[in-house]
Formats: structure tokens, C-alpha cells, sequence
């Protein structure tokens, strides 16, 4: 919605609802893997991109926490 296109797995499970198989190789236990967000960039991408990629996140981890009840109940809220 701000032009900026994210998943929460790898580019080969696209659509997928399991965790990414590659988040938890790294050792990782699934709900971490399912919290991972992937970042895709292109060599036409620029600092200014990364920038205001960079500028989204806090708000969007803001709002995802918001909606998340199990954030809720973990952080007190």
C-alpha cells in the first residue's frame, strides 16, 4: 500500500503458509520463522529506496502489533 512489496517467506514458497524452511534452518523455532519479514532488492534499487523502505518499518511493526494478539498478551498490553 506505500509501494513497497514484502513476504514473510522465501521468493520459492511464495503463497505459503508454512514457515520459511530457509528461517528455520538458520535454527530458528517456527513462530520466530512465521514473525520474519524478507526485503527483496534489485541492482535498480537505490539508498533513497532503502531509505524510505527503512522510514515504513517502525509504523509498520507498530501497526502489525497492534493486531497481533499474541503480542498483546506477551507484552502486557
Amino acid at each position: 500500500m506505500s509501494g513497497v512489496a514484502v513476504s514473510t517467506g522465501s521468493a520459492c514458497s511464495s503463497g505459503s503458509i508454512e514457515p520459511s524452511h530457509v528461517i528455520v534452518a538458520l535454527g530458528t523455532d517456527d513462530e520466530v520463522a512465521r514473525g520474519s519479514v524478507r526485503f527483496s532488492f534489485g541492482r535498480e534499487n537505490t539508498e533513497d529506496d532503502v531509505d524510505y523502505v527503512l522510514g515504513l518499518v517502525p509504523k509498520a511493526v507498530e501497526n502489525l502489533r497492534r493486531l497481533s494478539p499474541r503480542y498483546q498478551s506477551a507484552s502486557g498490553a
